[in-house]
């Protein structure tokens, strides 16, 4: 007598649940990611020919935007008026009047906004003020 065998099924690999533990995975890490905001302005300088001064470590940097933005010391303000400047230099603290203040301005930034931190910083009573610049091309000669 002949016995029927049993079928074998076929071996396959269903990739549903791997695609959905994948998906899954995909959604938890951009979920978790972290996306920090840079608080940098981009500045275009003006022209200036010359020797650069010795860097000065220590200096309180203030940064002017082509849109009146400040950032002191690479914080961006939240105001940007002449009080919300007096403030942020306050909060230096007044032994730091004693260091050079740098301020780079945006060669589209407006001359009211440069002249509002100097300003404030002779108000403060900082002393040692220099705007910077970048070097001339040769080309526009």
């Amino acid at each position: 007598m002949k016995f029927p065998r049993p079928r074998q099924e076929q071996a396959e690999v269903n990739l549903t649940p791997l695609i959905d533990v994948v998906f899954l995975l995909l959604i938890f890490f951009m979920v978790s990611t972290t996306f920090t905001r840079e608080t940098q302005l981009s500045l275009t300088l003006p022209e200036a020919q010359g020797t650069p001064p010795e860097a000065q470590p220590e200096a309180v940097q203030v940064l002017v935007s082509p849109l009146g933005d400040y950032l002191i010391n690479g914080e961006k303000l939240a105001d940007n008026s002449e009080a919300g400047l007096r403030s942020a230099l306050l909060r230096l603290g007044q032994d730091k009047t004693t260091r050079p203040m740098i301020i780079t301005a945006d060669a589209n930034a407006s001359y009211q906004a440069v002249v509002r931190v100097m300003d404030v910083a002779g108000q403060l009573g900082f002393d040692k003020l220099s705007l910077t610049t970048r070097e001339a091309d040769d080309e526009a000669q």
